[in-house]
């Protein structure tokens, strides 16, 4: 039983063939040569992307905790800045359109109150002399809070407050979370 091949499409040339068995792709020697140098670049990409991949992985087994937490707190400072964005500087007022540095200001500082590190009440936009130079201006600081959320909720801040234990599973989820949410503001404003 002979049976005769269908015509096929050369991969490389876009030439009509006919093709000498089932699995050719390609038309003649030339396009054979091509075509392996393809199927090879292709391979080592696929490899490559492989090797990045496993090394990704490998770094993220990696981290420490301390590492995943300062990845956390540059994830939720680049929130706490995209959701301020059109909001003047919560301590001396200056407008959103100026060009300096712009900070995720604490109110309550890492190192005073680490509860309210990631307390979205407890961060908000403050221009770099603000929060750098004059060390958070905490008096104006309040004034703005106060404004902006309310007594109540600025007094719930200076409170008592249980400590933060966050597990690394917990950190890499809010991360996550923070980084989308992030893109989205940022969606949502171009």
């Amino acid at each position: 039983m002979n049976r005769t091949l269908k015509p096929k499409k050369c991969r490389i040339c876009a030439r009509t063939f006919t093709p000498i068995s089932s699995l050719s792709k390609v038309c003649s020697v030339p396009c054979s040569l091509e075509w392996a140098r393809k199927v090879a670049a292709q391979k080592a990409a696929r490899a490559k992307r492989d090797e990045r991949k496993s090394l990704r992985e490998a770094l993220e087994k990696a981290k420490t905790r301390g590492m995943h937490l300062r990845e956390l707190q540059t994830a939720f400072n680049a929130w706490i800045r995209q959701r301020d964005a059109g909001l003047p500087c919560i301590s001396c007022g200056r407008a959103a359109s100026w060009r300096g540095q712009w900070d995720a200001g604490h109110y309550r500082s890492v190192g005073s109150n680490p509860a309210s590190r990631f307390d979205p009440f407890n961060v908000n936009k403050q221009c770099g002399p603000c929060n750098v130079h004059l060390s958070g201006n905490l008096i104006a600081y309040r004034v703005g809070l106060v404004r902006k959320i309310g007594l109540e909720a600025v007094e719930r801040l200076e409170g008592p407050h249980l400590p933060l234990k966050l597990t690394v599973p917990e950190i890499v989820e809010m991360k996550t979370f923070y980084r989308a949410e992030v893109r989205r503001l940022r969606k949502e404003a171009a």
